[in-house]
């Protein structure tokens, strides 16, 4: 009966969900569920809810999110390859939530980083490159594994200028770095992350800021590297120190460099391609975890960019 309750979600949204995509009927009565409608699309839909059936099992909460992934490698022949993501929590948000990948894109990229010194991320807005990384660099954080964690991205406006913020040189600074402020807040809750940056355990600040330095004992994170110019890009990798990771994420359709400048991230994803302990993960618009319009947004957009060729 939990089973059940679990699948067919509140008010019976996930079967819906199936039930639109396959265009056949779900009915549950007592310990079984009735498909009914064209043969072939009957054949998909059962293999859809043995899929998610497998995710409860295996103790997961189903979603929006991980039926339409599921829906999605069904139709690819590729459900086989649920079981990998149960199970493997990153790390506890302050709220008692667990952090998961939730696609086997995500998992990859958390395997990476795990497994290699340098990670390189790319894909679109949405996959959850900096939130995984943020998980995985508290996890190590946590662990003892480094003594600092160092979130940066360029200070780069999205196509509109901010003109002269108010305020000193940090709230200057702020809305660039939000979004990774946000990240942390979520894993550590604003006091500890309060805590943990008068102490220098935590460092959010803008790349020019990292010249100079050498970052050992250090989980660093660039974000939204496509925004760094070929030099930057090539200081921020030479600041590497002893026992450090560093994570570099980005999304090379989204670049607001001024006067069609070369992007850091498109050389360096060419530059380092064989490289060993150096991995590059690529995210698609099925890794994205945010509403499903996002997907259908980016998968507009790469078709315009293509017709457009």
């Amino acid at each position: 009966m939990e089973q059940a309750v679990a699948l067919f979600g509140n008010f019976d949204e996930n079967i819906k969900l199936i039930e639109k995509e396959y265009h056949v009927s779900i009915v549950g009565r007592d310990s079984e569920i009735k498909v009914s409608g064209e043969p072939e699309e009957v054949a998909l839909a059962v293999r859809t809810i043995d899929s998610l059936l497998t995710l409860i099992n295996r103790g997961e909460a189903l979603s929006e999110q991980n039926v339409r992934y599921c829906i999605s490698l069904v139709n690819e022949g590729s459900e086989s390859k649920i079981e990998m993501l149960a199970g493997d929590c990153i790390c506890i948000t302050s709220k008692g939530k667990p952090v998961k990948a939730k696609t086997l894109g995500q998992k990859k990229y958390c395997n990476a980083i795990k497994k290699n010194t340098i990670t390189i991320g790319i894909g679109p807005a949405g996959t959850g490159k900096t939130y995984l990384a943020v998980a995985l660099a508290v996890t190590a954080f946590r662990a003892q594994e480094v003594n600092r964690i160092i979130l940066t991205r360029p200070a780069v406006e999205a196509g509109e200028k901010l003109g002269f913020l108010p305020g000193d040189l940090q709230q200057k600074v702020d809305p660039y770095l939000r979004p990774l402020y946000d990240a942390l807040f979520d894993m550590l809750g604003a006091e500890t992350y309060q805590r943990y940056v008068e102490r220098g355990n935590i460092e959010v600040a803008p790349l020019a800021y990292m010249r100079g330095r050498t970052l050992d004992d250090s989980f660093i994170i660039l974000d939204e590297a496509q925004n760094t110019t070929p030099e930057q890009m090539k200081m921020f990798l030479t600041r590497l120190g002893f026992n450090s990771k560093m994570v570099i994420t980005g999304d090379v359709t989204q670049i607001d460099l001024p006067d069609g400048r070369r992007s850091g991230l498109k050389d360096v994803i060419k530059i380092l391609r064989d490289v060993d302990d150096i991995a590059q993960v690529r995210f698609n618009e099925k890794d994205v975890v945010r509403h499903k319009l996002v997907q259908d947004i980016i998968k507009a957009y790469e078709k315009n960019e293509e017709a457009g060729r």
